[in-house]
C-alpha cells in the first residue's frame, strides 16, 4: 500500500504543488519562490529515496499502482530500474531548472504562469515516465504539450509565438496520429499493458496492422523527441524559452518521446530486423542534420537546440541497433540508455551556463557574447564539462555512451550500409567536438570586437548569486562524477534499467580505455579538429569593413523545411483544397437539390393554399367586406371605406400567432430551467 501511494505523489504532487504555489505567488514573490524550491527539491529526495531503497532489488517490476474510474481505463503506474533512474533524473534537472528559476525570471512577467505551468509539466512527465500501460502514457504525454506549451510562448513575442505555435501544431499532429496508432494496437493486441505487449505481439498474425500502428506510434513519439523530419520545433522553440524550459525542454521532454520509441520497439518489434532498420535509418538523419545544423549556426541556445536533435539521433542509432542486433544486443541497449542519461546531464549544464549568460548580457549571438566568459571561472569550468561530455572526450560521460553505440555497430557487421553508419556515426561526432569548439573559443577565449564591451565583461565579477551557482555548479559536478566511473556508476545504472529494453543477461564488461575502444573517439576528434579548423575558421568566420573576424550563419534560408514544406503544406495548402471540396460538395449539393426541384419533384401550387391568412380569417373578412360594400352603397357613398378586411384579419392573425410562439418559447424555457434545477436538487440529495 505504502508503494502505491509514493509512486502515486511522484506523479500527483507536483500538480497540486504547482497550485498551491500559483496561490502563494499572488500574494508574495518569495513565498512563491520558496513554494516552488520546496516541491521539487521534495519531489527530487523522494525518488532519491526510493532509487537507493529498490536499487538492489533486480531490473523487474518493483512496485504497481492503479488508480480506477480516471478516463474510462484507469491510471497505472509501475517502477522498475529504468524509472528508478529515469524519475531520479528528472525530477533532479527540476530541482535545478526551478532554483535556477529564482533569479533567472526575476525581472520577466508573468513569473506566476510560469511556476504553476513548470511543476505541471513536472507531474505530466512523471507520469509519462512511470506509466505502466501506453493508454496513461498517452494522457500524460498529451498534457506535458500543453503545459510546456506555456515554456514556449513565455515571452509572448513575435518569435516566441510562432515557436509555440509550431511547438503545439507538431505536439497536437503527433499526439493525434498516436492515438490513431494507439487504436490500432489495441485492436489487434487486446491490451495496452507495457507487461504483455512482448507477448501479444509474438502471438499477433495481421503484421501488417502492427507495422502500421507502429508506425503512427513513431510519429507521435518522434514528434517529441525532436527526430527527422518531424525536428523543426526543437531549433525555434529552445532559443525563445527561459534558459532552465530550454534545458528541460532539450534534457527531459524529449527522452518521453525516446521512452514511448523504446516501448514499441522493445515489447511490440523486439529483434525485428525491418523495424530495426528503419529506426536506425531515422537516427542517422536525424543524427546528421542536427550536427550540420548545429555547425552553422551563430546562436548559442539555436546551436545546442540543434545539438539535442543530433543527439536524439545517436540514441535512435542505438535503439535501431538493438532491433537489428537481436538478443545479442547488450552493447546497444547499455550503450542506448546511458547516452539517454548523458544527453540529459549534459543539457541540464549547458542551457543554464547559456542562462547565466543571456541574463548578464541579453543576447545570444556569438559576435556579441565574445569574450564574456574569459574571466569567470565557474562558469567556464561548467561548461567546458558538458563541452567535453557531449564531444566524447575520453574520462567524461559522453565518451562512454558514444563507445558503447560504435562497438554495437562494429558488432553487427561490415557490410558497405553498416560500415556507411559507422563513418557517418564517426563523422556526427566529429561536428560535435567542431561546434562545441567553436562554442567554448567564442565565449571563453577569444576577445569582443568592441574594447570596451570586453573590459566590461572582465570587470563584472559576479555573474549569477548563490542559488544559480549551486545549480550551475552542482549540475556540472554530477555529469563530471558521473562520467569519472564508468564501471561504478555507470555500468551498474545500464544493468539496472536494461530489464524495459528486454534485455535479462548483463553483457561483457568493456574495457573502456583500450586503444581498440579510444580509437574511435580519436578519429571522431580529429575530424572535429579538421571541421573547425579548416572549414569553420575558413568558410564560417568573415572579417567585416573594420577587419574584424566575426561569426557569420552561411545556412541557406531557404532551407528551412518548416517554412519551405510544413507551413505551405498546413497553412495554405491543405486549407485551400479543403475550402475547394467542401465549396464542391456543397455547390454539388445545391445543384442536385434545383434539378431535383425542376423535374422530379417539381414545384407546384397546393389546390387549396390560401395566399395569407387561414379558412376562418378569409370567410370572416369576406363577410366584413361585403358589409362594407353595403354601406358604400348607400350611408357611406360620400366617404367610402377602402380598408380589406381579408388582409387586415389575416394580419391580425399573424401577430397573434408570432406572440404566442415567443409566450410559448419563454415558457419551455422557464420549464428547462426548473427541470435542470429540479435534478441538481434530486442529485445532490441522493449523492450526499
Amino acid at each position: 500500500m505504502s508503494e502505491n501511494i509514493v509512486l502515486a505523489l511522484l506523479v500527483f504532487y507536483p500538480f497540486a504543488g504547482g497550485l498551491l504555489v500559483w496561490l502563494l505567488g499572488r500574494k508574495n514573490e518569495k513565498l512563491r519562490d520558496y513554494g516552488a524550491d520546496f516541491v521539487s527539491i521534495s519531489e527530487f529526495a523522494a525518488a532519491l529515496i526510493l532509487l537507493f531503497a529498490y536499487a538492489g532489488k533486480g531490473t523487474g517490476t518493483l512496485a504497481v499502482c492503479h488508480v480506477p474510474e480516471i478516463c474510462g481505463f484507469g491510471l497505472s503506474f509501475t517502477l522498475d530500474g529504468f524509472r528508478l533512474i529515469y524519475g531520479a533524473i528528472a525530477c533532479l534537472m527540476w530541482m535545478m531548472a526551478v532554483v535556477f528559476s529564482g533569479e533567472y525570471m526575476a525581472r520577466h512577467e508573468n513569473k506566476n504562469r510560469y511556476y504553476l505551468f513548470l511543476l505541471l509539466t513536472l507531474g505530466a512527465t512523471m507520469g509519462v515516465f512511470l506509466s505502466a500501460d501506453l493508454y496513461t502514457t498517452f494522457i500524460f504525454f498529451e498534457i506535458m504539450s500543453f503545459t510546456s506549451y506555456v515554456w514556449v510562448a513565455q515571452e509572448e513575442d513575435t518569435p516566441a509565438l510562432r515557436a509555440a505555435e509550431t511547438y503545439l501544431g507538431v505536439a497536437v499532429i503527433g499526439g493525434l496520429v498516436l492515438l490513431m496508432g494507439l487504436f490500432l494496437l489495441y485492436h489487434e493486441l487486446g491490451t495496452l499493458e507495457m507487461a504483455k505487449l512482448s507477448e501479444a505481439s509474438a502471438a499477433c498474425a495481421n503484421k501488417g496492422v502492427l507495422y502500421g500502428a507502429g508506425i503512427c506510434v513513431l510519429v507521435g513519439f518522434g514528434a517529441k523527441a525532436g527526430a527527422f523530419p518531424l525536428h523543426i520545433w526543437l531549433p525555434k522553440a529552445h532559443p525563445v524559452a527561459p534558459a532552465p524550459a530550454s534545458a528541460l525542454l532539450s534534457g527531459i521532454l524529449t527522452k518521453t518521446g525516446i521512452f514511448g520509441i523504446l516501448i514499441i520497439s522493445s515489447q511490440v518489434f523486439l529483434s525485428d530486423k525491418k523495424w530495426g532498420s528503419l529506426i536506425l535509418a531515422l537516427g542517422v538523419l536525424t543524427m546528421l542534420g542536427g550536427a550540420l545544423l548545429a555547425v552553422f549556426s551563430v546562436d548559442l541556445k539555436r546551436t545546442l537546440a540543434c545539438s539535442s536533435m543530433s543527439q536524439i539521433g545517436f540514441i535512435l542509432v542505438g535503439i535501431g541497433m538493438q532491433g537489428l542486433l537481436g538478443e545479442e544486443n547488450a552493447l546497444a541497449v547499455h550503450g542506448t540508455f546511458l547516452h539517454m542519461v548523458n544527453h540529459s546531464l549534459i543539457k541540464l549544464v549547458l542551457f543554464l551556463a547559456a542562462g547565466v549568460i543571456f541574463m548578464n548580457v541579453h543576447a545570444l549571438n556569438l559576435n556579441v557574447i565574445r569574450g564574456y566568459g574569459r574571466k569567470k571561472p565557474l562558469l567556464k569550468a561548467a561548461f567546458l564539462i558538458g563541452a567535453l561530455a557531449i564531444a566524447g572526450v575520453p574520462l567524461f560521460g559522453g565518451y562512454v555512451s558514444k563507445t558503447l553505440l560504435h562497438e554495437s555497430i562494429l558488432e553487427y557487421g561490415s557490410g558497405p550500409a553498416i560500415r556507411a553508419v559507422e563513418y557517418l556515426f564517426l563523422f556526427s561526432g566529429g561536428l560535435t567536438a567542431a561546434y562545441m569548439t567553436k562554442l567554448f573559443v567564442a565565449v571563453f577565449v577569444e576577445e569582443n570586437e568592441d574594447k570596451r564591451v570586453q573590459k566590461r565583461y572582465d570587470k563584472e565579477a559576479r555573474c549569477m548569486n548563490r542559488k544559480s551557482c549551486f545549480a550551475l555548479g552542482g549540475s556540472a559536478a554530477v555529469l563530471l562524477i558521473w562520467g569519472l566511473f564508468p564501471h561504478t556508476l555507470m555500468d551498474r545504472g545500464a544493468r539496472l534499467a536494461q530489464g524495459l529494453m528486454g534485455l535479462k543477461e548483463a553483457g561483457e564488461i568493456v574495457a573502456y580505455f583500450s586503444w581498440k575502444n579510444l580509437s574511435g573517439a580519436v578519429i571522431s576528434l580529429g575530424i572535429g579538429a579538421v571541421v573547425y579548423f579548416l572549414f569553420i575558421r575558413k568558410f564560417l568566420m568573415r572579417r567585416d569593413e573594420h577587419g574584424t573576424l566575426r561569426y557569420v550563419d552561411c545556412w541557406p534560408a531557404w532551407l528551412d523545411m518548416e517554412n519551405l514544406i510544413y507551413r505551405p503544406l498546413l497553412l495554405q495548402f491543405l486549407p485551400f483544397v479543403s475550402q475547394v471540396a467542401c465549396r464542391v460538395l456543397d455547390s454539388f449539393v445545391d445543384l442536385t437539390v434545383v434539378v431535383l426541384r425542376k423535374t422530379i419533384y417539381r414545384d407546384s401550387p397546393l389546390p387549396h393554399e390560401l395566399p395569407e391568412g387561414n379558412l376562418f380569417t378569409l370567410c370572416a373578412g369576406q363577410l366584413l367586406n361585403l358589409g362594407r360594400n353595403l354601406l358604400n352603397g348607400t350611408l357611406r357613398r360620400k366617404r367610402p371605406i377602402r380598408t380589406d378586411y381579408v388582409h387586415l384579419l389575416a394580419v391580425k392573425r399573424e401577430e397573434i400567432r408570432k406572440n404566442n410562439m415567443v409566450i410559448g418559447r419563454s415558457l419551455s424555457f422557464a420549464l428547462l430551467l426548473f427541470c435542470i434545477g429540479f435534478c441538481l436538487t434530486i442529485f445532490y440529495l441522493l449523492w450526499w
